[in-house]
């Protein structure tokens, strides 16, 4: 039984959560004020954490960013009243994986909760071959082949695409992704991003205007999906 840890401080939406996770076969934690959440993510060290991002006493960012900074890479879906796009790239670059506006289907919610936990069970028993659609990516020889024929990367396009597969499903930013390829020392800019996946689109995709892999997220950066 996987264990999900609700950090809610408001107590209707919390029992709800807490009762439907629980239907659907889920060890529940509880939270409702940050200060607790934090606490208990780092006892418990959860299988998935849903996280309010207005909490009292320690909000919602500072426990994601404190639970990075802890090492802990459980996913994190955070919940937010806030539709506003700064919000959202904040709490992404904080280390969150993924986040749901309210008021949101509690089916919707379970599905990427389900979606999360299936994926990190993947990527726990992910030998150092990467594959999707017809490609390959051999993390050992750094190479990505078509088939039977290699496919040539620029080093740039490498590491965004490694980072990709690594990170299946998850919504990454701009400047998470210009940290994981370029690193904190580099002048580069978001555009560089850009850049490297327009060119890696033309690689990997069919219709690179119709992308079945790299998805854009408006206002907040890419998307790397692997077709079940």
């Amino acid at each position: 039984m996987e264990t999900v840890l609700i950090v809610e401080d408001d107590a209707a939406m919390l029992r709800g959560l807490k009762d439907n996770f629980a239907y659907a076969g889920y060890h529940v934690l509880t939270a409702a004020d940050g200060e607790t959440g934090l606490e208990t993510a780092l006892e418990a060290a959860p299988d998935l954490i849903v996280l309010d991002i207005m909490l009292p006493k320690v909000n919602g960012y500072e426990i994601c960013r404190l639970l990075r900074a802890e090492k802990l890479e459980m996913p994190i879906i955070m919940l937010t009243a806030k539709g506003e796009e700064s919000d959202i790239v904040l709490g992404l670059n904080l280390g969150a994986d993924d986040y749901v506006t309210k008021p949101f289907s509690i089916k919707e919610l379970l599905a990427r909760s389900n979606a999360f936990l299936r994926r990190k069970k993947n990527e726990q028993a992910a030998r150092a071959i990467h594959t999707f659609g017809d490609f390959s990516l051999d993390t050992q020889a750094c190479q990505l082949c078509r088939g039977e024929q290699a496919v040539k990367l620029s080093p740039k396009e490498y590491k965004m695409l490694d980072y990709f597969l690594s990170h299946p499903g998850r919504a990454l930013t701009r400047d998470t992704l210009l940290n994981a390829v370029w690193g904190y020392a580099n002048f580069v800019t978001p555009r560089s991003v850009d850049r490297c996946v327009t060119t890696l689109r033309n690689k990997i995709e069919t219709d690179p205007q119709n992308p079945q892999f790299i998805h854009t997220i408006r206002e907040v950066g890419y998307k790397f999906d692997v077709p079940e």
